[in-house]
């Protein structure tokens, strides 16, 4: 997609005008003297006119994308709305509201930055609400795994090329717990009943079928034997999910490590298992198992990252690689990472953009393995 930056517009005006004036000067040579003051008279009409849509474009530019200096930097010149593409208390709707509460207290950021829920279609909803944002740097979103798996699956036109990769910034890790009182104590009970009948245990997640909280299920409970193509998944996005395990509507909850451990502290669910590599580290945190000491042989690393609309200017993104390097380095956004169990993976630039394609790839392969392929 061809980059139409702010400069470029500015160029196509000067040149107008530029042309139009060489247009007059020619007939001013052309024709008797008698007709001069008409001559003088269109050709300062013609650069009026072009003077005049020169400014118009320039604050038209400046209003829609902020404020580029002279030297080619840019800053904000309004708040930054940051999208949850999900209702509120998901990962997704913490990370972004840490985010923005890490950049405002430390100063990192002068201007505001609501947090806004934009729940449905498993992210879909949010990702068409910044689509048509192109090229202005107010509106960030966070997103994570979904971005790919829901486009692959055939839920959401815009794909992870329709945006601007600013900076990944956090690793999560799934969880899957059920209510405290359940007669599950680890993953290998959960998974020998769901073998015998997988649909008669009813899976819930924030994420929409066939996206993250559903495909970091099922590829744990194929690596241990059940028979994934039966599992009974439903999507709850409007926050209604501990609500649901509580009440005895679903069984077990797939979600993110952050995500747990509040109810987990209360002593209303019990984490089975998470995805991680090794137990991590923390209060509470610490306590939960993974797959892998239980036998099962798979992972699940749930990257959480920002972006912004297609078409941002080059400057804009430089200016908010600076503000997430920062970010990632500051010690309060190092305490919130311990809190919520997130391990730092910070990646801008190329880099993320190489990760991306990769995930995507991976990502593709394992849907159509699934049969849960577009």
């Amino acid at each position: 997609m061809n980059k139409i930056t702010n400069k470029s517009f500015i160029a196509l005006i000067l040149q107008t005008v530029t042309f139009i004036r060489i247009f007059f000067t020619i007939t001013y040579k052309t024709i008797a003297k008698g007709s001069l003051w008409m001559i003088k008279k269109w050709k300062n009409k013609a650069s009026a006119v072009g003077l005049t849509l020169l400014l118009t474009v320039t604050a038209a530019c400046s209003s829609s994308t902020g404020g580029t200096s002279a030297d080619g930097t840019w800053s904000p010149q309004k708040p930054i709305e940051m999208v949850a593409p999900a209702g509120a208390g998901g990962g997704w709707d913490t990370t972004a509201r840490m985010v923005a509460q890490t950049f405002e207290q430390e100063e990192l950021i002068d201007k505001r930055m609501p947090v806004v829920n934009k729940p449905g279609g498993g992210g879909a909803v949010a990702w068409s609400y910044i689509a048509k944002k192109e090229a202005d740097p107010h509106h960030l979103f966070v997103s994570s795994p979904p971005l790919l798996l829901v486009p692959l699956n055939g839920q959401s036109e815009n794909t992870y090329e329709d945006f601007t990769p600013l900076a990944n910034v956090i690793a999560d890790y799934g969880a899957f717990a059920v209510r405290a009182d359940a007669k599950w104590n680890d993953l290998n009970e959960l998974f020998e009943d769901m073998k015998k009948d997988p649909a008669s245990i009813t899976v819930i997640g924030v994420s929409s079928p066939g996206s993250m909280d559903h495909i970091q299920f099922v590829k744990i409970a194929k690596a241990a034997g059940v028979d994934i193509t039966k599992v009974k998944y439903v999507s709850e996005q409007e926050g209604g999910t501990l609500t649901a395990l509580l009440n005895g509507s679903v069984d077990v909850y797939s979600a993110g490590t952050a995500e747990t451990v509040e109810q987990v502290k209360a002593g209303k669910i019990k984490v089975l298992g998470i995805t991680a590599e090794d137990r991590l580290e923390g209060e509470v945190l610490s306590d939960f198992p993974t797959a892998k000491e239980q036998g099962i042989d798979e992972t699940f690393v749930n990257w959480r990252g920002f972006f912004g609309p297609s078409n941002m200017d080059e400057a804009a993104v430089a200016y908010y690689v600076e503000k997430f390097s920062k970010l990632n380095e500051s010690e309060a956004w190092d305490e919130i990472r311990k809190k919520y169990g997130w391990n730092e993976l910070f990646m801008t630039g190329e880099e993320y953009q190489e990760f991306l394609k990769k995930e995507n790839e991976e990502m593709q392969a394992l849907l159509e393995e699934l049969g849960l392929g577009n």
